[in-house]
């Protein structure tokens, strides 16, 4: 059969297209001579037309073609699609596709930026998206990518957002490249952008970093010039910074200057004073000031004997201790495991008056879950839902963990199942403790058995629960029984993600079974699922005693680029350094 497109044309086929999916013939997009022939043109062009009505028939198309007719989305018809979004308002969603092409196109090079810029002529809406891309770098550590970026927008004129110049500025100074942080600001100034009291406190807090006092005066002159008003966070990072350099009359001087500003200190503030003081060993200086608050020593100090006794210079000096007070040394007595001077300090705490909350109870039962006295444990729960207090995520965890170190694994899928239907999500380590207790007990198929259960107590089950059981599994050696659970996730209908597809991988790899994993990679390439930084960091951590069989796998993984090459110029420079 002759090619469509050559009966057609290219914008008679994008015509035809976009008619079937306006009248909802979707499945007449299947067919050989319609198909075969949507090349990333015209598939760009149907975009087009179709955003005219807006962007929800495009967005759909445009993930229709992806995942029923395998279509790589070339970056005009990704661009193309972001700014339609964008101009809908459809902010999130533009981001999201965004951040999806940025490391894989390799967005940040100057060729690649001069070519994306010149398919949408629309100043506005490149710059919107040019300071998104900003964004993105900079909250990925990729400094250099989004220095790039600010740069093409500088150059061709480009204005980038304040957010953006404010995101970039502080990923440098906490890189502590404190020399280009004032470049970037001088050459944002000079495009226009107008710094606001995140911008100087992003600066000042790279004076911080640096020790510049000089610097960080300026700026604060620069400020009241501009008719900025500091804020808690600009009064706290000067005075954090005369402190660190012994300036304890200037860092006094900001306290008062705030105050008289109408800003109150805050634990922040004296904690930076008190501490200032201690260090040069101005105790009277420093108790002044711990006369003015409650407990918020004992956030600095690590020593227990000396926790006690400043609280004993609280009663002296008539400071009445609060819960925030007596969490503080309770937490230090658990840690060193002197449970029962724990008690008597909740019976003081009794006594007092003081009524305990969340953190109190949940240090007791994790102590108690520590030590393997669940008994205990229970004791403190029963007394906390008296007292009116709920269980929280944290209290959830430590029953669990403490019940699995038991091998008592149906109490902690109790707590497990009340934890869900509660609404807070269980961690990775939660279920891990699950599937290690029941393994132990050589006991697989409960492990394969728990989605469905979860499902039958009306539970929300998703990707994310099979997702910890697939991995745990394959991280102790389980292989068959993480196929089962990854055969019954799709047959659910659900598709394994990233985690899932490299945790399987890996195992079949470690064990030897080279075309199982191989298949498995294979299916990652073919969905176009993507090894992020996150994934290459965790896997690496959690299996650094594997060495070399770790070093092949990433091998196989970078021979189907599977990773990025912003990635993969992380971990070339990560062996340099090693």
């Amino acid at each position: 059969m002759a090619s469509l497109v050559f009966q057609c044309g290219e914008t008679q086929l994008a015509k035809i297209v976009c008619g079937i999916v306006v009248k909802g013939h979707w499945n007449s997009l299947l067919k050989p001579n319609v198909g075969s022939n949507l090349t990333s043109t015209i598939v760009n062009q149907v975009l087009l037309n179709l955003s005219l009505d807006g962007c929800c028939v495009s967005w759909a198309f445009f993930k229709w073609v992806e995942s029923n007719l395998n279509h790589k989305h070339s970056l005009q018809s990704s661009w193309t699609m972001i700014h339609t979004l964008a101009k809908h308002k459809q902010f999130k969603t533009a981001q999201n596709l965004l951040e999806r092409i940025a490391v894989r196109d390799y967005l940040s090079s100057p060729s690649v930026l001069n070519a994306v810029v010149r398919i949408h002529d629309d100043p506005d809406s490149n710059s919107q998206i040019l300071s998104w891309l900003v964004i993105f770098y900079a909250n990925s550590r990729m400094t250099q990518d989004a220095i790039q970026v600010f740069e093409h927008m500088r150059v061709h004129g480009f204005k980038p957002h304040l957010h953006a110049c404010t995101v970039l500025l502080n990923s440098l100074a906490k890189a502590r490249l404190t020399d280009m942080v004032w470049k970037v600001y001088k050459k944002m100034v000079r495009v226009g952008v107008v710094p606001n009291i995140h911008i100087f406190n992003v600066l000042i807090h790279a004076c911080c970093k640096s020790g510049d006092v000089e610097k960080a005066e300026q700026l604060l002159n620069e400020m009241e010039s501009r008719f900025i008003f500091p804020d808690l966070f600009t009064y706290n990072t000067l005075i954090s910074l005369y402190c660190k350099k012994g300036m304890h009359y200037e860092a006094l001087g900001i306290q008062d200057r705030m105050e008289r500003g109408g800003v109150s200190p805050d634990i922040v503030t004296y904690n930076s004073l008190i501490y200032g003081f201690c260090r040069e060993g101005r105790m009277r200086e420093a108790l002044r000031l711990f006369r003015e608050i409650n407990a918020l020593l004992l956030t600095i100090v690590n020593d227990l004997e000396e926790a006690l006794r400043l609280r004993e210079v609280m009663e002296v000096e008539g400071l009445h201790p609060g819960v925030v007070t007596y969490n503080s040394i309770l937490r230090k007595l658990c840690e060193e495991g002197k449970i029962r001077d724990a008690n008597k300090l909740l019976n003081e705490m009794s006594e007092r008056k003081v009524e305990p909350d969340n953190v109190t109870c949940n240090t007791l039962i994790n102590a108690y879950c520590k030590i393997g006295d669940m008994g205990s444990a229970m004791k403190v729960k029963k007394k906390m839902l008296e007292a009116g207090l709920k269980p929280d995520q944290f209290t959830f965890k430590a029953l669990i963990h403490g019940f699995c170190k038991l091998h008592e694994v149906d109490s902690a899928k109790e707590f497990l199942f009340e934890m869900l239907d509660a609404g807070f999500s269980p961690s990775y380590s939660t279920y891990s403790w699950l599937v290690d207790s029941y393994c132990d007990q050589d006991n697989k198929e409960a492990v394969i058995r728990l989605p469905d259960e979860l499902s039958r107590k009306g539970l929300f089950v998703d990707i994310s629960v099979y997702r910890a059981l697939i991995r745990r599994l394959c991280k102790i050696d389980k292989i068959e029984s993480a196929e089962r659970i990854f055969t019954l996730m799709q047959g659910k209908g659900m598709k394994g993600d990233s985690v899932v597809y490299t945790s399987l991988a890996y195992a079949y790899f470690k064990a030897g079974k080279a075309i199982a994993a191989s298949d498995m990679l294979d299916e990652m390439a073919k969905r176009r699922l993507m090894i992020t930084l996150k994934i290459y960091r965790c896997f690496s951590a959690s299996y650094a005693g594997d060495g070399s069989i770790l070093g092949l796998f990433w091998d196989h993984v970078i021979e189907r680029r599977l990773i990025s090459k912003n990635i993969l110029k992380y971990i070339q420079q990560l062996d340099v350094n090693s």
